[in-house]
């Protein structure tokens, strides 16, 4: 895909070699009926050109890219959630809780999540049927 094509798109950034990050991409794909999500890994080709450096080297951060504006961490993840639809909206109640508390319990999971989780050795490969969503 075309750069410019992409800033009109939503991408989700991910940490590639991280478990709990790729069964979160695994979990949006199998529920994205309307393909609305693209994934890349923050260590790929799509973050180098779509992402500032310094987000680039925020690996415990899921980025957020909706149509070129940048969401981080418990709001990426909100805002993902929200657009699945569905019962996914509840989610939205969750907007309710102040930034900074999400957060704080989202680093925590985040700070932690090789340990509780795991981590590949390398960036995940795309299946077949997911190759139309995983940007390199």
């Amino acid at each position: 895909m075309e750069k410019v094509e992409l800033t009109t798109r939503n991408v989700v950034f991910f940490d590639g070699v991280c478990h709990l990050c790729n069964g979160f991409v695994d979990a949006v794909i199998s529920r994205d009926q309307k393909h609305a999500f693209l994934f890349a890994p923050l260590q790929g080709t799509t973050a180098a050109d779509l992402l500032p450096p310094e987000d680039r080297s925020k690996l415990d951060t899921v980025i957020y890219f909706e149509a070129g504006k940048l969401h981080y961490r418990s709001a990426a993840i909100l805002k993902i959630l929200t657009q699945l639809g569905g019962a996914y909206k509840l989610f939205a109640l969750a907007w309710v809780i102040p930034g900074p508390l999400r957060d704080f319990f989202y680093k925590i999971i985040a700070k932690n999540r090789y340990a509780w989780f795991g981590e590949r050795e390398f960036c995940r490969l795309p299946t077949p049927s997911e190759r139309s969503y995983l940007l390199p």
